[in-house]
Formats: C-alpha cells, structure tokens, sequence
C-alpha cells in the first residue's frame, strides 16, 4: 500500500508522492500542471468539470461555479443548487475536487489512488476536520490522516533541508491562515502552540479590492456591480490579477465594462496595502498570540517559513522581518510546501522506519456546561485546554446537584471562554442516571483528541465504576451515516473531468 499527501486548498490544490528515491515530488495534472484550481464547475445533471477549464468559466457563468468551497466546510446548508433544484454540500463538492485529483494522481502514477493524507487548516474545528474526512470517503479514497497544513510545510522543509531548530510557520492561503511554533529535532517534529483564522486569506484582500473598485464605479455614475453576478465575478477575476502583479510591481491596472462603458483605474502597491492593512494585522495579533503560548521570543525562534501564495505580497515579508528581525527560508515554496511535506508524512506511515515522526497540537479546547458551585451559575468547564498534544485524553469529575437526581444533563463545548455563550455547543442530551445514587455524586467526564483532532467524548458513574455511554456527537453540521451512504451513491454517478 502507498500512500500519497492532497493538499486541499481553498484556491489551488495540489498533489505529492515519494519518488522512487525517496524524496517527495508533486504530481503533474490531466492539464500538465502542478497546481489544480480548487474550482468545480457544474456542467449539467450527470457532469462536472473540475480545475483550470472550470476556473476560465468562473467569470462567464458564475451560477454554475463553485470556489472557495473549503470555507464553508463544516456547515449544513448547501454551498451550490444545480438545475435540477439538487443542493450540494461543501464536503459534496470537495468530493468532487479530491476525486479528480485523485484520478490526476493515478495517471500520474501508473495505478489506482486509494490511500491519502489530507491537510487542513491548523485552525481547523472538529466540525470542519469531519467533514474533510467525510469529502473523502465520498470521493472513494481512505484518509489515513489528517495533517495540519503549517505542520506539513515544516515537513516538507525540514526533510528537504536537514536543518533542525524552532520553526516558525506563517501560513496565509487563499482562504484560511495559521501561525504554527514547532521544535524539530532529528526528524521528531512537535508542534508547540499554534493558532489562527479560518475566514482570513486572500479572498479577503481580493474582496477589500473589489469593494474599493465598486464604490469608484458608484461614484463615477455607474452602478453597483456587486448586484449583478457576471459582473461581479469579472471585477473578482480582475481584481486578484491585480493582487498578484502588486507582489511584483508598483502599480496594477484594472478595467471593467459595464453597459457599454469602460471604467479604468490604477492601483498602487501602497494603496493596496492601505486597503489591507487592518488584515495585515490580524495576522499579527495572531502571531504573537502563539508566541505567548509557546512562551517563546523571537529570539529562541531559528527559522521562520512564509507558505501560502498570499506570503509572497511585500507587506507580509515587511512584516515578518519587522517583528522576528530574520530573513524568511529561501527553500520554502509557497504553493508547494504543504502537499511535499504531507507526501513525506503519508510515506512514513506505511515504511518500515518512518523517516519522521510527528506530535501536533489541538487548536481548540473541549469542555462541557457545568453549575459552578462558587457562584451557582451555569459554566463552561475547559477539560482539554487549547494547544494540547494530540493525540490526548482528559477528564474532569463533577457531582450531580440534586438529591435523588435521575437525569444528567450532557454537553461539549469548543471553545476556552468560560461564559456559556460565548462558545460553540457541539453536543447536548440528557442521560439517564442509575437510581440509587448518593447526593453529589461523582460522574467522571472523560474527553479525548485523535490524531486528526476529531473528539470523542463518554461519562462515568464513578460511584459504580460504570460507563454511563459514549457521547456520539450529533454534529448537527455534518453528515451522518445515512446520509454520507445517500450523497456517496448520488456523487457516484456524476462523472468528473
């Protein structure tokens, strides 16, 4: 069995193997290239198209094409309604995507792709790590792992380079951004602290671009191109162009023509950066968030990686040097990083001495809803805090409040804040409790982290040593098994190309 490494990306995706020497190579598509656009585009009821063909449509039939699905990965509603009034799901289109990078992947190799690493976003939540797994079961493909994207990156560089030290890994992609410390030391890669965003990348400055241009349209007589789809998917088109030859040049044109009218306007470098500079600094607030809880300094940091295409935009460079005073790795490609270091992680899986092994971390805490017996008021009670190795097993052991209590009233939260409201509520029910309880009667929590950072929650009556029954997460945002087995037999009969 081989496995190989996908890195699905919110705007490009890639795929990476071990070459017959053992380093890691990416695997060039149908199209001859080594980045597939993570964009599908609905043909009709029995065919979708999927990848640079898909993307080129974007601008002319913006209905039909779906882009920045991995945005929406973990939530219920349907991201796309084909004519046919059939709603698709994000982990139904990713299924899509991870399907034709898969048949690229066995053209490339020789032979059937089955078994696959998958990378997330490190920020990614046990809703969106579900449904990556799930995408990937539609797609007929066994996910032996999922790996955290700056992790991968460190990966991929390390073997590549043989340096060890304390890594610091800025990853701002199309669509997500993360902020990872990890020691390396010989091929032991342990992640430290890390943090990040899910709704920020580069969309998010093409969205601030595009916002600009539209009000100059506004307010030289023409209207508001953002109500009209066409329209505003060629503004969009234009406008990341525009992005990326401001990483290189001072300045970028961008033209529209609306009803018969062209507007043309010059953007420069400084005015984009203007534009962008509240982002920018999310990423910082976010950098020195995982210093804090690394309890590190720059100083103590060897090497810093910049991964993601938007790294290459000045600004970014000017301020990674302005807060850790280094020059960032020149051996790191930005589009690449994360699917070589997650073909390496795949290749140690299945060798008989895995080359690296890897300890990574939990971006989210787990707890539960409890009355605090100091003030009487409900709280959330953080049992797995934030940063945790994974994978990783707490408890936390509580009392019943009532005499003669007979339900027990069950939750999981995500999330570090202590006010009820202010987290995530991934499961709530009520469990029956075994009569003949003492008053304050301890019933044991325990939760626990797999190696994907998905949870797993049970409660036991520790009076009696007895499992009251594993919590099965409804998950209300993903798929469950009647469903995954329904979309797995629509997804079946439409042809990818």
């Amino acid at each position: 069995m081989e496995v190989i490494g996908i890195d699905l990306g919110t705007t490009y995706s890639a795929v990476a193997a071990l070459a017959a020497d053992g380093r890691p190579e990416l695997l060039v598509n149908r199209d001859g290239e080594r980045l597939t656009p993570s964009v599908v585009l609905f043909e009709s009821p029995t065919g979708v198209l999927v990848g640079t063909l898909a993307r080129r449509s974007a601008a002319s039939r913006p209905g039909d094409c779906v882009q920045f699905v991995k945005r929406r990965m973990g939530e219920a509603a349907a991201v796309h309604v084909d004519a046919d009034g059939r709603g698709y799901r994000a982990e139904e289109v990713s299924a899509l995507l991870l399907r034709r990078l898969a048949e690229d992947a066995a053209t490339a190799l020789g032979r059937p792709v089955r078994d696959v690493v998958i990378t997330v976003p490190a920020y990614f939540d046990d809703a969106r790590r579900t449904a990556t797994r799930d995408a990937g079961r539609l797609a007929g493909l066994t996910v032996h792992r999922l790996v955290n994207e700056p992790t991968a990156a460190a990966v991929g560089y390390g073997t590549h380079s043989g340096q060890d030290g304390v890594f610091f890994v800025y990853d701002l992609g199309g669509g997500t951004f993360d902020a990872t410390v990890l020691r390396v030391v010989d091929g032991d890669y342990e992640v430290i602290a890390t943090d990040g965003d899910r709704h920020l990348g580069g969309c998010d400055f093409d969205n601030l671009l595009i916002g600009y241009l539209a009000t100059r349209i506004i307010e030289q007589g023409g209207p508001d191109v953002t109500r009209d789809p066409v329209l505003s998917a060629e503004l969009r088109e234009r406008c990341e162009t525009a992005k990326i030859r401001l990483s290189t040049a001072d300045t970028a044109s961008v033209r529209l023509t609306v009803r018969d009218r062209t507007y043309s306007f010059q953007v420069s470098r400084s005015e984009f950066e203007d534009l962008s500079a509240g982002l920018l600094y999310r990423t910082e607030l976010l950098l020195e968030s995982v210093m804090d809880e690394a309890q590190l300094s720059w100083r103590d940091v060897d090497r810093v990686l910049l991964v993601g295409g938007c790294t290459r935009m000045p600004m970014v460079r000017d301020l990674i040097s302005r807060l850790t005073h280094r020059v960032p790795e020149p051996g790191v490609h930005p589009d690449e990083a994360v699917a070589l270091g997650a073909a390496v992680i795949a290749g140690s899986l299945t060798a008989p001495r895995p080359t690296v092994t890897v300890t990574d971390v939990t971006s989210q805490a787990l707890g539960t809803i409890a009355l605090d017996a100091d003030t009487g008021q409900l709280t959330n009670f953080v049992i797995i805090p934030r940063n945790s190795p994974v994978p990783c097993r707490y408890e936390e052991t509580f009392v019943t409040v009532q005499p003669r209590q007979s339900r027990l009233h069950a939750s999981v939260t995500e999330g570090e804040d202590s006010d009820p409201e202010h987290v995530a509520v991934l499961h709530r029910s009520v469990l029956a409790l075994p009569p003949g309880l003492p008053d304050e009667a301890p019933i044991r929590v325990v939760m626990s982290y797999d190696v994907d950072g998905v949870a797993h929650v049970e409660t036991i009556d520790a009076t009696h040593d007895r499992p009251l029954g594993a919590v099965a997460l409804d998950r209300p945002a993903n798929l469950d098994g009647d469903r995954l087995a329904a979309s797995e037999a629509a997804l079946a009969h439409l042809g990818v190309r």
